[in-house]
This record gives C-alpha cells, sequence and structure tokens, in this order.
C-alpha cells in the first residue's frame, strides 16, 4: 500500500477540489480531533472520499479556509458516521452540509446492537475495520502512517454502508424516520453555553456549602484558563477530582493545599501560587452560588416517589408503555424518544391528558413527528391509567 499524503498547502487542496468535484455520488467524510489532548475541538484531519475521485487527506490548521471545497460539495449528501460529532469543527472552517446521511444513527434505527463503525462494517460489509487509532492526538505531526491509513479507511467504506443501509431502512419501512433523524441532526442548535459551567467538575455534588463551591468554580475558571492558554485539556493539567478534593478540604495556606495527597496532575505544583490564589478568590467572594445550580434541571427520577409521587408513577407508566413501542419498532428508547422529553411531561403534564396535548407538548420541546405519532398515543394511555387507579380519599362526614 502507498504511502497517504496529507494536503497541507493551498495549491494542492485546490486541485483536490477540483478532484472531488469531478466525482461521482455521495461524499463520505469524517474529522479526527485531539479531544483529551487539547483545549480546542478542532478538526486536526479531514478525510473525504468519493466514487471517481478518491481518498483525500486534509491538514486543516495548515489550509485554513475550505469555502471552495463546501462550494464544490454543493448540495450532494455526505455521510457521516455520527455527524453530531463532527459538524462543529467542519462548520468551523467552512465546510457545512445541506444533506447528510449517518450510518451511526440510521444503525440505531434499524436496532443493531453495538453502532461502532468497525462493529457494523464487519456486521453489514464482512470488512474486519481495525479501529485503534480513534483516541490518538490527532495534534501530532507529522501524522504517522498507521493513523492516515485508520483514516483513510474510515470514510473509503461510507458510501457501500450507506448504500446496504438505504436498502435495509426501506426494507423496514424507515426511511422517513431515517430522513426526519438526519435533517434534526442538520438543524440541531449548538448547545448554549452554561452560564455555570464548573457545576459539570466530576464530585461537586460531593462538596458541602456555598463557600466551598465558591472555591470549587474559582479553581475551575484558573484551570479553564490556562488550559486555553495552553491549549491543552483541562483534565490534563489538574484532574477535576483534585479541584473537588480542594474544595472539600479548604486548605488554610499554600503549603497545606501542596500537602494534600488528593491534588495531583502535571500543573498541581507548577502553578501552585495560581492554585492558591484561586482558592483565596473562592473565600472572599461576595458572590456565592446557589446550593440547588440550574433550577431548569429536573431532580432525578430515583427522588421522585419523595418529591412529586403522581409524577413518578406516571414516569414509570409511560417507560413502560414505551418499552413496548421500543422493542415493537427495533428502535432503542433513548432514540424512539428522548428520554428527557418523556421526564418532562410526566412532571408536569398538560391540563388535557390527550395524545394531542402530549404531542404538542413533546413537539414543543424538540420531537420530531414520527415520534410523536408512534409515542403520544402511548404516553397519553400510561397517563390516563395511572390518573384512575391513584386512589382518591373518602369524603367524610363532618
Amino acid at each position: 500500500m502507498a504511502d497517504h499524503t496529507v494536503i497541507d498547502t493551498r495549491d494542492a487542496y485546490l486541485t483536490a477540489t477540483a478532484a472531488i468535484r469531478g466525482g461521482t455520488g455521495p461524499i463520505g467524510i469524517d474529522a479526527e480531533r485531539a479531544s483529551g489532548f487539547t483545549y480546542s475541538q478542532r478538526a486536526y484531519l479531514i478525510q473525504i472520499f468519493r466514487r471517481g475521485a478518491g481518498t483525500f487527506l486534509f491538514d486543516p490548521p495548515a489550509i485554513g479556509d475550505f469555502r471552495e471545497l463546501n462550494e464544490a460539495l454543493g448540495g450532494e449528501e455526505w455521510i457521516f458516521h455520527a455527524a453530531s460529532q463532527d459538524l462543529a469543527c467542519l462548520r468551523e472552517v467552512g465546510l457545512d452540509p445541506k444533506r447528510i446521511f449517518d450510518t451511526e444513527l440510521a444503525a440505531r434505527l434499524l436496532g443493531i446492537p453495538r453502532v461502532g463503525l468497525g462493529t457494523v462494517v464487519e456486521e453489514l460489509l464482512g470488512i474486519h475495520l481495525a479501529k485503534e487509532h480513534s483516541a490518538a492526538n490527532w495534534s501530532t505531526r507529522p501524522l504517522p502512517e498507521a493513523w492516515l491509513v485508520y483514516g483513510a479507511l474510515d470514510v473509503e467504506l461510507l458510501p457501500d454502508l450507506r448504500d446496504r443501509m438505504t436498502e435495509m431502512l426501506e426494507t423496514d419501512l424507515k426511511t422517513d424516520i431515517a430522513a426526519q433523524e438526519f435533517a434534526a441532526v442538520l438543524a440541531r442548535e449548538v448547545k448554549a453555553v452554561s452560564p455555570e459551567p464548573w457545576r459539570r467538575l466530576s464530585g461537586v455534588h460531593s462538596i458541602r456549602g456555598q463557600r466551598g463551591l465558591a472555591v470549587a468554580r474559582e479553581l475551575w475558571l484558573a484551570r479553564d484558563r490556562l488550559a486555553q492558554e495552553l491549549d491543552i485539556s483541562p483534565g490534563r493539567l489538574v484532574p477535576d477530582a483534585s479541584l473537588t478534593a480542594a474544595a472539600r478540604a479548604m486548605p488554610a495556606s499554600k503549603q497545606a493545599l501542596a500537602d494534600l495527597r488528593e491534588f495531583s496532575g502535571r500543573a498541581s505544583r507548577s502553578e501552585l501560587d495560581r492554585w492558591w490564589g484561586a482558592i483565596l478568590e473562592g473565600v472572599a467572594s461576595t458572590d456565592l452560588p446557589s446550593l440547588r445550580g440550574n433550577a431548569d434541571l429536573l431532580p432525578p427520577p430515583r427522588a421522585w416517589a419523595d418529591r412529586n409521587p403522581e409524577a413518578d408513577l406516571r414516569y414509570k407508566a409511560a417507560r413502560t408503555a414505551l418499552t413496548e413501542v421500543s422493542e415493537q419498532l427495533a428502535i432503542p428508547l433513548e432514540n424512539l424518544i428522548t428520554p428527557d422529553y418523556v421526564r418532562r411531561v410526566a412532571w408536569t403534564t398538560p391540563e388535557t391528558i390527550d395524545p394531542e396535548s402530549i404531542g404538542e407538548a413533546l413537539g414543543r420541546l424538540g420531537a420530531r413527528a414520527w415520534q410523536i405519532d408512534v409515542t403520544a398515543q402511548r404516553i397519553a394511555d400510561a397517563f390516563v391509567e395511572v390518573h384512575q387507579t391513584i386512589e382518591v380519599p373518602p369524603e367524610t362526614d363532618s
């Protein structure tokens, strides 16, 4: 097998763009990031395959703007495996598809139990696809040849996989369902940045008191600033567990922080002044975070029996009904309907419980038309049954 060449100049990129324009059929595309290594989620390799054109490996940091390639691909269908993981970094460089086919999502809709690309390719095409470099640091330069082979294979098989899945979706009468799901992935808005992203710290629930939470917040912000400055994944500087351990311990001095066994990581000692300064800011802060966090978050379902018993019964009944639908259609429950949507309509039901009102509530939350068609009636029936079985205390004579 010949060595793979990474396209890293504008001239070579424009030549490749012309070749891809001259190909036929949908485009297999993938992007490799350096998640877990770098702070940014930018693409460090973009792979494209098109029949009649071949395979192309692009170096996005070197090329910069991919506007010409985006125009060349026009309204053609782009084939992804897990498009939601790649769309943001592709759009960052000017690649924005109008139509997609997502082989991972299609695998879920077809009821395939394991949906990793290697597993799906082996099951449907009979080809073994090694996946040993999926967690590599793709910001490495030069990229090893073995990684490039891996990257190329990721896209070269996508058109064949798409064709096989298209046949299966037609056989299962799921073509329209798949089209709605693919369109929803494309239309999905970028999730708004949380006003309190530090609350995602692993173990933050173990911190007691507002002052401890303020310290955790300032440590998280200090780490985030340093990680962004160095373009290093925050957890590689100081892991979450170390920040929460420091917030729980509330060390009384810089030395006490240095002596804290749980406070570890590559920058835990070299940046000790930074962390100690963050602790002092948290201790002195007058802007104390609330203990509850985002008021829009529902309590975890395990707490519903005590907090809202009727909602707990509605949710459990709906889950049972939807599990039956999931099994009948061979679609995983989480793809049949977003679990959070079910929790929300169970927690706060419409004034009138019927398929129309349940469907409207699900639609406002973001459910697709096909999801409403197959779930609204079953959810409404489950809720009504629960209401009918709740014992009403008998009236007593006064």
